[in-house]
């Protein structure tokens, strides 16, 4: 694959897979603030058991986490393969060398 085209591709793949990561996040910033309680200055206090729960999962490989918490992650990570998958269907392969 010419460098031109492969560059075109990544920079394809990048903004495609930069939109999925703004969402990923923009729907994980919506749980949470509707999680917290809003103080009266426009902060957001998280509730104990919450921050329990996020420092024990920061605290905690992916290998060792529970089954649910490691779907959890799966589900999100299934909002990349189709974007990668297109990426590579849509990639011209290279004729193997005679």
């Amino acid at each position: 694959m010419p460098i031109e085209l492969a560059q075109e591709v990544l920079d394809r793949l990048m903004e495609a897979l930069a939109g999925v990561e703004h969402e990923r996040w923009s729907h994980w910033q919506r749980y949470m603030h509707s999680k917290c309680k809003r103080a009266s200055d426009g902060s957001l206090i998280i509730p104990p058991e919450l921050v329990d729960q996020w420092e024990r999962q920061l605290a905690t490989s992916y290998s060792e986490l529970s089954e649910a918490e490691k779907e959890s992650d799966r589900d999100q990570v299934r909002r990349y393969l189709p974007i990668i998958l297109a990426a590579l269907s849509a990639t011209p392969k290279s004729s193997p060398s005679s």
